[in-house]
């Protein structure tokens, strides 16, 4: 998945923005529970800005939850810092990345926490529902709204666009008070081979790695990520929209709590499939599929699911 636009990251002015996400076919076990690796690159102006490892995983109620990040920041082509936080380490708690029904009016949610240095409070709520949006690559109806926002910083929206069955199609934002202004839409949904899946899964690896060296005070708790997802079309060659996808997890841990009123979680995990893209019955489903699927060319979506009281 690439969306393409611009923003204004510093007293620079507006520059061009790009941002590939991936999903890679790692799993990582944080805070008791296997989780989705997601690989994404911000490049600002042509220069990799922020390469990022998010990881995902799903509740039994559909719920999508973000359960930490490591990101990498770049000044000038060099490293600079890597901000990570880690549910259950140092304080930080999971958090919603896209409630399993969303309703215009429900309070705001949580996206995760983290004490600083990482200072991660971001908020989100549904803004519209409903909406239509077109995108170089398709038209999308019943689009879902999102407007993500930092409490501290009042005034500072981030919108998000997503359509069914596909996931994060646009990104805009409203408010007096924001700063960068980024403006992004979908410019390419690719379907990756198994050779180049394997070139990710290689660089996603190399970045878990550095990781315990760059951010070694909340990553050294957690086991290195895993190659526990398998891709295989149905005729034993490359992946594609038919493609399966199946893998076996479990966790032992004992999971701290999570940035939710529902504090506390089972120790066990479990990957389950969700329908195939176009046949996906809530949003966070949608949201899964997005994930669990854009750039690997998997038709049918494994997720981790976790049980919550």
């Amino acid at each position: 998945m690439v969306l393409e636009g611009s923003a204004i990251p510093d007293e620079g002015g507006r520059q061009t923005r790009r941002v590939v996400t991936t999903v890679t076919d790692l799993s990582k076990v944080i805070d008791g529970v296997r989780t989705l690796v997601i690989w994404e690159r911000d490049f600002t102006a042509g220069q990799l800005s922020e390469p990022e490892l998010a990881f995902f995983a799903q509740d039994n109620a559909g719920n999508v939850w973000l359960v930490g990040e490591y990101p990498e920041e770049y000044e000038d082509g060099e490293f600079d810092k890597a901000p990570a936080w880690i549910s259950g380490q140092r304080g930080a708690r999971a958090g919603i990345a896209m409630p399993a029904n969303p309703q215009l009016g429900a309070p705001d949610y949580a996206q995760g926490f983290a004490p600083p240095p990482a200072d991660f409070t971001d908020r989100a709520r549904v803004y519209k529902t409903d909406q239509k949006t077109c995108t170089p690559v398709e038209c999308y109806e019943n689009v879902l709204v999102t407007e993500e926002f930092n409490p501290p910083e009042p005034g500072a929206f981030q919108l998000k666009y997503y359509a069914q069955g596909v996931g994060n199609v646009r990104v805009g934002w409203r408010g007096p008070k924001e700063e960068e202004k980024e403006t992004l839409e979908l410019v390419e949904l690719n379907h990756l081979s198994p050779e180049a899946v394997a070139q990710v899964r290689s660089e996603a690896l190399k970045m878990d790695g550095r990781a315990y060296e760059r951010s070694s005070e909340v990553y050294r708790e957690t086991p290195p990520a895993e190659h526990t997802l398998r891709v295989q079309s149905n005729a034993g060659g490359s992946a594609s929209a038919s493609a399966s996808v199946s893998a076996t997890a479990s966790a032992s841990a004992t999971p701290s709590p999570i940035a939710s009123p529902s504090a506390s979680a089972t120790a066990s995990a479990s990957i389950e499939k969700l329908p195939e893209s176009g046949g996906v019955s809530t949003w966070a489903a949608a949201m899964a599929a997005a994930l669990a699927l854009v750039g690997c060319g998997i038709g049918a979506v494994a997720v981790v699911r976790r049980s919550f009281p």
